[in-house]
This record gives C-alpha cells, structure tokens and sequence, in this order.
C-alpha cells in the first residue's frame, strides 16, 4: 500500500489541506488519516466499518511507515458525514492532471469518451437526500466523466442529482483543440456541437432517428468496408430552429455515417464534424466508447461503490471520490512499473500484500541468503 501511495505525494495532499484548512477541527484524525483508511478499504474490499477497522488495525507495525494510526470506525463514520469532500475532490483532480500531462506528452491523437453512470441509493438515510431528485428508473447519485481511450484513464469528472441531462454537464466541459470527443445521444446539443467545432476539436455521436438533415453528397465506400459502413454523406440540418424557439447555430456541412449492426433491427447513424478520417475509423471511434461503459463496469464490480459506509450525501462523494482516488493510483503504479497483467491482475497482487513493503522484502531476503552462504562457507563437509 505504501508503493501505491506514492502515486500522490504527501507534501501535494497536505497543500490541499491547508489551502482548505480541512485539518482545523480533525481532533488527532486528519484528511490523510482518513484518506489512508478509506484507500484501504476499498483496496482491501471491506465490506463494512466493521471489517476496515480489524483489518486495517491487525497490521499496526505498518501505520508508521503510511504516516497514520489504528483508525476507529465511530471516527471515520463521523469524519464521512461531516467532514467537507472538497481535499478528496481536489486530490482526484490532483492524479488526473498528472495523467492527463502524461498523456497529452506521449499521445499524437487524444481520444476523449463522455459519459455518466448512476449509482442508486435508496433506503433510511438515502431518501432524505435522494427522493427529491429522482427520475422515473433511478434515485441516487450521477457520476460523470471524461475518459483517455487510449490509456483508459478517468480525467474529469462531476456530480449532479439522478435527474440532471447529461448535456447539462457536457456543456460545461472544457474543449482542448486537436481532440476527439466521443458521447451518445444523450448529449445531442446542436450549439455544442457547434462549440466544438469553434474550438477545433472533433467529435463523433449519433444523430437522432428523427434528426432533420440535407444531404449534398454521397461519398463512395471502400470495398473493405462495405459489409460495415452502409452509407458516407455530407449533409446539413435542415431547419435553423431545433424547437422551443432555440436557434440552431450550426451551420457547417456534417458527416452522416450509418454503420451496420448485425445483431440489431436499426443500424448505428453517426455524426462527425470530421470530414477527413475513414468512415471505419470513424465507427471504430464510436465503437471504443464501449470502454467508458467498462470502466463504470469495473470500479462498481472491484471497488466500494454499491455499499456505502455511510448515508449521507457528504459520506457518499467521498466513497466514490476515494475509488477514484485508488483507481488512479493503481494505473499510475502499473505505468510507472511497467506491469503487464490486467488492472484487475493488479488489485489482486496489492489485495495480497497490502502491508508489504517490497524494498523492504527484497533486502530482508538477500540478507537471508548472505547469512546461509556465510553458514556453509564456516563449516566443514560432511565427509571431509
């Protein structure tokens, strides 16, 4: 776990602290002491405040060395609840500008997925904060986030209420120039589309069934790709309103690719302002959006985030902002040491060594093995 920690240095947390003055009634259990409890749990798989406080408390030969104590659960329940998330939203934010500088140095074409994903909370203590905001299939919290395709690494994210459109959020994004953003229907905005495009940035959705286009020209298909892409045409909306008396500010030509979807009725129609890529790479991008859905897949499955330590709104952001934070840390640990199993392959490794300290392990043994050398080396044969 110390190894893991190193992905986020003390002295950047403790700035954040500060900055927050989130330390000034910790009363001996500070941001850090419970940030180290929570990573804990969620590597470790706590199910409960219970099982966190024996497991984490079993190992104290190790507190010192993670620059914390033993932590009890009555302690950490009130730190959820009252404590600010603002250090743990920050120290998110922290990790993923280190991986996105890290990205933008080693990646020539940055491919950015959009997309939410709600996490249901219902029950005493949820409903209070909940019900208020809920939609006809959820009640909870939405998470969303901006995902790097290529290193599938989380670098933005939000919270709203379940009943907030996910364009509500998208439009508040800001655009980097020379990117691809790939989102689905739910973020059909026209003006935003158009934003980007102002921006000289890509991106690549669907059009809406009912979309009123005009088509200029068909393009031809490539005999590799005709089982695939159906039809490749540059179009132009039609109407200059998209209703409720809004005007619709684009006014550039837009690609219309529909791709071909065997196990479905209805074919996939996408829209891209890139005039230029293949239609298959075009698909293909819509196509690796597929890897934000696994993500949300993955940390629900392997990390905390379905039981929850505590019922509060306050207590639940900094559930979900610690997953974050362990997600983070354990890609950046498998980069900097070039490991080549799965993620999942990792917090098995770390589930079983927690509290060992490899420098440590490494040492202890060569010193094991210097001492059986030195041994044999002072005693005489046996049949000499």
């Amino acid at each position: 776990m110390q190894e893991i920690l190193k992905g986020l240095p003390r002295g950047a947390f403790d700035r954040l602290v500060s900055e927050h003055q989130a330390d000034k009634y910790s009363k001996g259990f500070g941001c850090w002491d419970q940030l180290v409890a929570m990573l804990y749990g969620h590597l470790s798989g706590a199910e409960s405040l219970r099982q966190l406080e024996a497991g984490f408390n079993s190992q104290s030969n190790h507190h010192y060395h993670l620059g914390t104590g033993p932590v009890r659960r009555s302690t950490l329940a009130e730190a959820n609840g009252r404590r600010g998330a603002v250090v743990f939203e920050q120290a998110a934010r922290l990790l993923m500008g280190q991986a996105s500088r890290q990205l933008r140095r080693e990646s020539q074409g940055l491919l950015y997925l959009l997309d939410s994903t709600s996490i249901t909370l219902k029950g005493p203590g949820f409903d209070a904060w909940t019900q208020g905001n809920s939609t006809r299939h959820t009640q909870g919290i939405k998470l969303h986030l901006l995902y790097a395709a290529h290193e599938q690494i989380p670098l933005q994210h939000s919270f709203t209420a379940a009943n907030v459109n996910d364009v509500s959020e998208g439009i508040k994004l800001p655009i980097e120039r020379g990117a691809t953003y790939v989102f689905d229907k739910g973020y059909c905005d026209y003006n935003w589309w158009a934003n980007i495009d102002a921006q000289h940035a890509r991106f690549v959705t669907r059009f809406k069934y009912n979309a009123a286009l005009r088509v200029d020209t068909s393009r031809p298909i490539a005999a590799a790709d005709r089982d695939t892409i159906l039809e490749d045409q540059i179009v132009r909306f039609a109407y200059r309103h998209q209703g409720g008396g809004r005007r619709n500010r684009y006014e550039k030509p837009l690609r219309r690719i529909v791709v071909a979807r065997p196990d479905k009725e209805r074919p996939l129609i996408l829209a891209t302002n890139d005039l230029d890529t293949l239609a298959s790479v075009i698909a293909q991008h819509y196509k690796d959006r597929w890897q934000i859905e696994l993500f949300f897949k993955w940390i629900k499955q392997h990390l905390k985030i379905k039981r929850f330590l505590g019922r509060s709104e306050n207590a639940v952001r900094i559930q979900i902002l610690c997953a974050l934070i362990s997600y983070l840390l354990l890609a950046l640990y498998k980069k900097a040491h070039a490991f080549t199993g799965s993620l999942w392959m990792l917090l098995a490794t770390a589930r079983a060594s927690l509290f060992q300290r490899p420098s440590l392990e490494v040492a202890r043994d060569q010193r094991r093995r210097e001492q059986r050398l030195a041994f044999s080396q002072r005693q005489p044969g046996l049949f000499a």
